[in-house]
């Protein structure tokens, strides 16, 4: 097999890895990186616990070919918060509302929900409901991930953050 270099932005820093052309971004990020926030559950792109931001875009890490990361920029759950341990408004509003419960999908859905509140910061339940339609959670955390996205868009507003 070929192994191709390729040059990113992750989490912040540049970054090069050695990627084999079948590889997706959920093994690269896990083999060549240790993150392990994003989990490849379905393999489908069906579930959205392997979701991760690319150029500001959620996406299904286990249908990104890594190969395609070239020159993009990648943020993962690991980013989020604060360099001294604080977390990010909607990481917080997760634990407030028991929004999880095993917590193996909680990183897919932080994700997704930090794009949604980027694309709508005040929706309404039905929004975030359709947004996270991607997203499943086979302890049935639904009622308390709703109530964690509304907590964490309150928190947002009241912040003044963007």
């Amino acid at each position: 097999m070929t192994t191709r270099y390729i040059s990113f932005t992750l989490n912040g820093r540049a970054v090069t890895a050695s990627v084999q052309p079948h590889e997706n971004l959920i093994d690269m990020l896990t083999t060549a990186f240790g993150l392990r926030g994003a989990r490849e559950s379905c393999g489908q792109g069906l579930c959205g616990c392997c979701t991760v931001h690319v150029d500001g875009q959620a996406v299904s890490g286990c249908l990104f070919l890594a190969d395609m990361a070239e020159g993009t920029r990648i943020d993962t759950i690991e980013r989020l918060g604060g360099a001294d341990g604080t977390l990010d408004p909607v990481q917080q509003a997760f634990i407030d509302a028991g929004a999880f419960q095993c917590g193996f999908c909680t990183p897919g859905f932080v994700m997704m929900v930090k794009t949604l509140l980027a694309d709508d910061p005040d929706p309404s339940d039905d929004t975030i409901r359709h947004y996270l339609s991607g997203n499943l959670c086979r302890c049935s955390a639904y009622p308390e991930i709703v109530a964690a996205t509304k907590l964490a868009a309150r928190r947002i507003a009241a912040e003044g953050r963007p």
